[in-house]
């Protein structure tokens, strides 16, 4: 009888195994200290294809990104609840609120419909027009109400998508105005839920949305943002001089705006005027960590999104690893503060893929050095190192993409013959299957990777729903 009741069980595990296996509808109980402090690193736009293509642009086919070496990890789901392909509003609300919503829409209820702002009184489309829905709690408001420090980093304007997501409920993203009102505490459109105070630290561009149009900015209603942040005890800086000298003992709230629109990229900033992502993040977690009750950051490296839509790899990689170097010096610094990292859980993943792609069959490049391009040059043979050619008899590169404004028009063996220098530059545009007006490379609906690491990262596994990030972190914190 023993003998058939193991045999039986063995046949169940054998049948449960060819299943496919759906994670639990509550999170187990709790079996480590909480989650004091929680830091959410968001790559917008890295997806797997990405990610690869950095590993082997930066440490070769068999090195590892940081990313990599996360001891907990996870495949995302990332459609929307109107869309296939989700767009950065629509994923950052899921994993900020654990709640579907509509591309565009941010941290609203699922029937929010998305409408498209109106020209407010300077010319400019950023009057809202929403009608319906109710604004969902995110973590940054629930880590509030428990009396934790919280702050945004990006490289990005602060008011963009995916931060956006963290402190703001609007119908559409592009009311960016109205997103900027969410942060000054006690001024018209300030999201209480943040409390009394506001957030803590805010760093990365965007400054023409606090700024008045008469002062070049774009605000119509003649608020000065800034000006009302520091009425209310915010310190700010404007460059990184500014930024390194901040008294990182002082948990006076602190805002950082170093550019207009969106940051530069990395390889093209100008360090005195911009900070780094990794010199924003470091100075965040020094201030975020006085606080005895702990803290929650978000730190998005957004401009990979932006290299991507532009279709330039090499950008992307490099913001790709921008992004990792910042994720490794916070693990370092957090095992400073918590060595056994037994109080503090570190999720890194992105909000959706892009249409990058690696053509096959490519002979292994090592990583890109200023003598070899690496994964950004031409498609070499595996067995004698020549320049592999297309049925054009024309040679391609190794990454190309699905679409994007780049597409020979007829026979590519008819165009000038492309050369691993020309392929290899910093603004070449890779090739694609689909032409797109200039900047429009798309998001892609696969899905994308998560690593977690510290207290209650090893809920983390499997394939799950960007919203059940949300409900893993929460607990982990055992909220």
């Amino acid at each position: 009888m023993r003998l058939t009741l193991l045999a039986a069980a063995s046949a169940l595990a054998v049948l449960a195994g060819c299943a496919s296996v759906q994670p639990p509808a509550t999170a187990p109980a709790i079996t480590h200290a909480p989650a004091k402090n929680i830091i959410f690193f968001l790559g917008d736009g890295m997806g797997i294809n990405t990610l690869t293509a950095a590993r082997i642009y930066a440490v070769g086919e068999d090195g590892q990104l940081t990313l990599d070496t996360l001891p907990e990890s996870a495949f995302i789901k990332t459609f929307s609840n109107d869309a296939q392909v989700t767009d950065s509003a629509a994923s950052m609300s899921a994993y900020m609120t654990g709640v579907k919503v509509n591309n565009n829409v941010l941290s609203m209820s699922t029937d929010t419909a998305p409408a498209a702002p109106a020209l407010d009184a300077a010319g400019n489309k950023l009057a809202g027009r929403c009608t319906g829905g109710r604004p969902v709690a995110t973590l940054a408001e629930l880590a509030k109400q428990r009396g934790m420090s919280v702050g945004v980093v990006t490289t990005t304007r602060v008011t963009d998508a995916t931060p956006g997501a963290v402190f703001s409920h609007v119908c559409h993203r592009a009311m960016e105005n109205d997103i900027a009102a969410a942060l000054v505490p006690g001024g018209a459109g300030y999201n209480a839920a943040l409390g009394p105070r506001g957030l803590d630290v805010l760093l990365g561009g965007g400054s023409a949305h606090f700024t008045t149009t008469a002062k070049g900015g774009k605000r119509s209603d003649g608020r000065d943002l800034l000006a009302e942040l520091a009425a209310q005890g915010y310190r700010a800086v404007a460059d990184s001089a500014q930024l390194k000298a901040v008294d990182t003992t002082s948990t006076q709230p602190l805002v950082g705006l170093f550019t207009t629109h969106d940051m530069s990229f990395d390889s093209m900033r100008d360090a005195a005027k911009e900070p780094g992502l990794p010199e924003m993040a470091g100075k965040a977690i020094a201030i975020l960590a006085n606080n005895p009750k702990g803290f929650f950051l978000v730190v998005e490296g957004g401009m990979i999104d932006l290299a991507l839509h532009n279709s330039n790899a090499r950008r992307a990689l490099q913001e790709t690893v921008v992004f990792d170097n910042t994720l490794k010096a916070a693990i370092a610094q957090m095992r400073s503060i918590d060595p056994d990292l037994k109080n503090t859980l570190i999720v890194a993943t992105a909000d959706h893929d892009h249409s990058l792609l690696l053509n096959g069959y490519a002979r292994r490049t090592g990583k890109t050095t200023p003598s070899e391009p690496g994964v950004l040059g031409l498609m070499r043979r595996v067995d004698n190192n020549e320049i592999k050619l297309d049925a054009d008899g024309a040679p391609f590169t190794i990454i190309g993409f699905g679409n994007g404004e780049k597409r020979v028009q007829g026979s590519r063996g008819a165009a000038p013959h492309l050369t691993d220098v020309q392929v290899s530059a910093d603004d070449y545009r890779q090739e694609a299957v689909v032409r797109t007006e200039p900047g429009y490379e798309t998001h892609s609906g696969t899905d994308v990777y998560l690593g977690a690491i510290g207290a209650g990262a090893a809920r983390f596994g499997g394939t799950i729903d960007n919203t059940r990030v949300f409900e893993l972190i929460k607990a982990a914190a055992g909220w």
